[in-house]
C-alpha cells in the first residue's frame, strides 16, 4: 500500500503498517521527510520554522515520547509562555509542559521514518477509486492509499465526487509565515517564547536558543494569517516588516546579521473535527493533524490510529 506524505502523521502510519506485516511505501513531494515539523540551517544549526514545540496529554504519545527522550532526541523546555497585549508584556501564562528537541522536531520524523521506505521528491498528482475496488496512485493500482497532508493539497488529489473528497472540501486553513531571525548576541529579556495578541503583524515569538539549548541568539517569528495573506505571492516582502515588529516588541536595539522567511500556505486549520481520521470502503484514507484539534499529538494519534484500521481490513 502507499501513504502519501512523509510528515508525521504519515509516517508514523507508515510506521505502524509495517510493524503489522504490510509491505508500504512513502511517497513525499519534497527533497526530505518532516512536513510542517520542519527546521532552517544556518551554518548546520537548525532552528524549527514550522511547530514551535509539543505538548502531551495522551498515554500512548506519552509512550513515545519516553522513547525519544531516552534516546536524546527531546528534552523538557517549558510550561510557561509569555503573554504580549498590543505590544507590551502583560503577564506569562503557565500551561502544560511544552517540549523542544535539540535537533529540530523534524529529528523526531527522521527517526520515525529510519526503517520505511521512502521516496522524495515524488509528486503525486492524482488518487482515485479504481473499477476493481482498488484505489490508483496516479493510475498505478494498489491495496490502499493514505493522503496525509492539509485539506487543500488533498483536494487537489482526490476525486471531489468521493467520500475522501468530500470530506476535505472547501475546509478553510489559515497561512503563516515563519520569520527566524539571526543576531550577533543576545539582547532581548529572558523569554522562552510569547503568545502575541492584538497585533497587526506577528502571532507568537521564540527564542530558538533557549528552546535548543545551546543559547544561540536566534529568535522564530510567526506572522497574524492576515500578514500572510497580503505577502502570499511575495513572502520575502514581510521579512522588513516582520523585523521590526519583533525588534520594537522585545526593544532589541540591533539589526539581525541574517533572516530567513519561510511561507506555510496551510498552517492550522480552521475549526476542528471529532474523527482521528477518515476510511471509506475503497480503501482511501485520511490522516494528519486536521483530524482533531492541530497539535503534533493530534498528527501522531491520527496516523497511529489510521494505520491499525488499515492493518486490520488488510489482514482480514
Amino acid at each position: 500500500m502507499i501513504v502519501i506524505g512523509a510528515g508525521i502523521a504519515g509516517v508514523t502510519c507508515a510506521g505502524e503498517l509495517a510493524a503489522r506485516g504490510v509491505d508500504v511505501v512513502v511517497l513525499e513531494r519534497a527533497r526530505g521527510v518532516g512536513g510542517r515539523l520542519a527546521v532552517h540551517r544556518h551554518d548546520g544549526r537548525p532552528a524549527d520554522i514550522g511547530a514551535a514545540y509539543f505538548t502531551v496529554s495522551d498515554d500512548e504519545f506519552d509512550a513515545r515520547v519516553r522513547h525519544w527522550r531516552r534516546d536524546g532526541l527531546v528534552r523538557e523546555w517549558t510550561d510557561t509562555l509569555a503573554v504580549f497585549e498590543s505590544g507590551a508584556r502583560v503577564a506569562d501564562s503557565p500551561g502544560p509542559m511544552r517540549w523542544a528537541a535539540p535537533g529540530g522536531l523534524r529529528s523526531l520524523v527522521t527517526e520515525s521514518a529510519r526503517d520505511l521506505t521512502v521516496h522524495t521528491g515524488h509528486e503525486v498528482r492524482e488518487v482515485r477509486p479504481g473499477p476493481d475496488g482498488r484505489p490508483r496512485v496516479d493510475g498505478e493500482p494498489c491495496d490502499a492509499v493514505v493522503v496525509a497532508m492539509p485539506d487543500p493539497q488533498a483536494a487537489r488529489l482526490l476525486d471531489p465526487h468521493t467520500a475522501a473528497g468530500a470530506a476535505v472540501a472547501d475546509r478553510e486553513w489559515d497561512p503563516v509565515l515563519a520569520l527566524t531571525l539571526g543576531f550577533a548576541r543576545r539582547d532581548w529579556p529572558e523569554l522562552p517564547a510569547a503568545f502575541v495578541n492584538d497585533h497587526p503583524v506577528l502571532s507568537s515569538v521564540a527564542d530558538d536558543g533557549d528552546r535548543r539549548g545551546d543559547g544561540a541568539p536566534v529568535l522564530v517569528a510567526h506572522s497574524t494569517g492576515a500578514l500572510a495573506r497580503a505577502y502570499d505571492a511575495a513572502p520575502d516582502g514581510a521579512t522588513a516588516t516582520m523585523t521590526a515588529a519583533v525588534r520594537r516588541l522585545l526593544g532589541i536595539g540591533a539589526e539581525p546579521e541574517w533572516t530567513h522567511q519561510h511561507r506555510w500556505r496551510f498552517a492550522a486549520p480552521r475549526g476542528r473535527r471529532e474523527p482521528a481520521f477518515h476510511l471509506d470502503d475503497d480503501g482511501i484514507g485520511l490522516a494528519g493533524d486536521g483530524w482533531g484539534r492541530s497539535r503534533v499529538q493530534t498528527a501522531w494519534l491520527s496516523g497511529l490510529r489510521l494505520g491499525r484500521e488499515l492493518a486490520a481490513r488488510l489482514g482480514s
